[in-house]
C-alpha cells in the first residue's frame, strides 16, 4: 500500500489503525477472559443453586409416600428458567424436576461434580448417602449468548469510538503541525526576489534543522545575486568615465581630421561608444530595479514624474510625437519616484524606437494608478510578447535598442506585486503594441477585475 505524501496523513493513518488494532486487541483478550470468568460464575451458580435446592427438597420428599409420583414444581408467574433441574433417588426414579426440566436432556447420574453434554453444562450432587440425588443442568446456549452480547459490548464501540478518535487524531496532528503549515505559509507569499531569512518561532525541534538550513540557503543566495548586481552595477558605473572620455576623442578626432575615411571610422567608433553607455546605463537601472527600494515612506504624485520624463524625451524627437494623457486629480503612490522615472522612460524609449513613424506614442496615466503606453506598430505574435520581457530580448534584429528595457520594467513590476501587461493589437484597435503595469493598489484591484472579465 503507497502511503500517502502528506505528513498529517500519514500521522493520521498511522495513529488511527495502530489504536484500531490495539481497540480489537485488547477487546479481544477482554472477551476471552470474560468468558472464562463467566463460566466460573455460571458453574458457582449451578453448584450453589443445587446445594441449596437438594436439602430443601430430600425434606420434602422423606415425608412423602416412596411410590407418590413425579412432582414437578409449579409457576408462579411465567419467566424463562436458565437453571433446570431433576431430582432422582438411587434406581434413577425422577422424585422432583422443576417445570422446564425435560428429563430427555438429562444423562444418568455418575456421581458428584460438574459434566457437559453437547448442549448443557451439568451439576450432579446427592445426600443421605446417595440416596437423593440432584442434577441441575444450565443450556450453553444460554452461556453462549451471553458472552455474545459481552463482545457485541466491546465491539461496538469500535463502529463509534475509532471515527472519533480518527477526527481527534486528525485535528491533533493539524495542531500539531500548524508552526510547519505557518512555514509553509510565510514561505509562499514571498515573493521570488525576497531571501530575507524565514522566522522559524515555534517550530518543532525535529524541523529546526531544515528551517536553519533553508535560511543558510537564502542567506547565500541572497549574497550570491547582491554580488551579482553590484558587479553589473559598479562595472556599469566605471565603464562611463572612460566611455564619456572615449566618445569625446572620437568627436575630436572627427573635428580635426580632414580625411572622409577617418571621419566616417571616427563617427562609427562614436556610435558604438554610445550605444555602449546605454547599455550601461541600463546595466545600472536593471541592478536598481533587482536590487534597490522601491518603496518610499511618504507618497507622492506618479504625474509630477512622467510629466518631467516626458518632456526630457520629448527633447529629443518630433513635436507632437508623444501625446500624454493625465487625470485631473493626483495619483498618490508609495513607488519610489526614480523607480518610476526608470519604468517610464524605457516604455516611452521602447515605444519611440519600435514604433511607426510618425504615428504618435500614445502615454496614459489613469487615477487608478495604471501606466500605459501605447504606440502603432505591426501585430507581433504571442511567442513573440511571451518572450520580450527577457534580457536581451528584442522585437526585431534592425532595433538597436539593448534588449534589457521590457526587462527592467518587469523587474519593478514583480518588485512591487504588480506586473507587466504586453497586448499586440492595441485594445479596442487591430494593429499595434501596448504595455500596461498598475503601479498602486487600486489600479492592481481593477487590473485583476478585468483579467477576471
Amino acid at each position: 500500500m503507497k502511503q500517502p505524501r502528506s505528513l498529517q496523513a500519514r500521522l493520521a493513518l498511522s495513529l488511527g489503525v495502530l489504536l484500531t488494532l490495539l481497540w480489537i486487541a485488547t477487546a479481544s483478550v477482554t472477551a476471552v477472559i470474560l468468558r472464562r470468568e463467566i463460566d466460573v460464575v455460571f458453574d458457582s451458580s449451578l453448584q450453589e443453586t443445587a446445594q441449596r435446592i437438594l436439602p430443601l427438597a430430600a425434606a420434602d420428599i422423606i415425608d412423602r409416600d416412596k411410590n407418590g409420583p413425579t412432582q414437578r414444581i409449579g409457576t408462579i408467574h411465567a419467566h424463562n428458567e436458565f437453571f433446570t433441574y431433576v431430582i432422582r433417588d438411587a434406581t434413577g426414579r425422577i422424585l422432583l424436576q422443576s417445570h422446564s426440566a425435560n428429563p430427555a436432556d438429562f444423562p444418568p447420574y455418575d456421581g458428584p461434580g460438574f459434566r457437559q453434554t453437547a448442549t448443557y453444562r451439568l451439576y450432579n450432587d446427592d445426600v443421605m448417602q446417595g440416596s437423593i440425588r440432584i442434577t441441575i443442568a444450565e443450556a450453553l446456549a444460554h452461556r453462549a449468548s451471553v458472552a455474545r452480547e459481552i463482545q457485541i459490548g466491546l465491539g461496538l464501540p469500535i463502529l463509534i469510538v475509532i471515527p472519533l478518535a480518527l477526527l481527534v487524531i486528525v485535528l491533533a496532528v493539524r495542531a500539531g503541525l500548524g508552526s510547519l503549515y505557518r512555514f509553509q505559509e510565510k514561505l509562499g507569499m514571498r515573493s521570488a526576489r525576497d531571501l530575507s531569512p524565514v522566522p522559524t518561532e515555534g517550530i518543532p525541534s525535529e524541523i529546526a534543522p531544515i528551517a536553519a538550513t533553508l535560511n543558510d540557503l537564502l542567506a547565500r543566495l541572497k549574497g550570491a545575486f547582491e554580488a551579482e548586481r553590484s558587479f553589473a552595477a559598479n562595472a556599469a558605473h566605471e565603464l562611463r568615465t572612460p566611455l564619456a572620455g572615449a566618445i569625446a576623442q572620437a568627436q575630436r578626432l572627427q573635428s580635426e581630421s580632414d580625411n572622409p575615411a577617418a571621419n566616417a571610422r571616427a563617427a562609427e567608433i562614436e556610435a558604438t561608444l554610445k550605444r555602449l553607455t546605454r547599455l550601461s546605463e541600463r546595466l545600472m537601472q536593471l541592478a536598481r530595479a533587482e536590487g534597490g527600494r522601491l518603496r518610499i515612506d511618504q507618497p507622492s504624485d506618479l504625474r509630477v514624474v512622467a510629466r518631467i520624463i516626458i518632456d526630457d524625451i520629448a527633447r529629443s524627437t518630433s513635436p507632437d510625437r508623444i501625446i500624454l494623457t493625465l487625470p485631473d486629480v493626483a495619483v498618490m503612490s508609495d513607488l519610489d519616484p526614480d523607480a518610476f522615472g526608470i519604468l517610464c522612460r524605457n516604455l516611452v524609449e521602447n515605444a519611440l524606437r519600435h514604433s511607426s513613424k510618425p504615428d504618435p506614442i500614445e502615454v496614459t496615466l489613469t487615477q487608478n494608478g495604471v501606466f500605459t503606453v501605447a504606440n502603432e506598430s505591426p501585430v507581433l505574435p504571442p511567442q513573440t510578447l511571451a518572450r520580450l520581457t527577457g534580457r536581451f530580448e528584442r522585437a526585431g534584429t534592425q532595433t538597436d535598442g539593448s534588449g534589457l528595457g521590457l526587462a527592467i520594467v518587469a523587474a519593478i513590476a514583480e518588485r512591487i506585486g504588480s506586473r507587466l501587461i504586453l497586448t499586440s493589437p492595441r485594445t479596442g484597435l487591430e494593429s499595434g503594441f501596448e504595455a500596461r503595469v498598475a503601479l498602486t493598489s487600486k489600479g492592481m484591484i481593477s487590473e485583476s477585475d478585468q483579467n477576471l472579465s
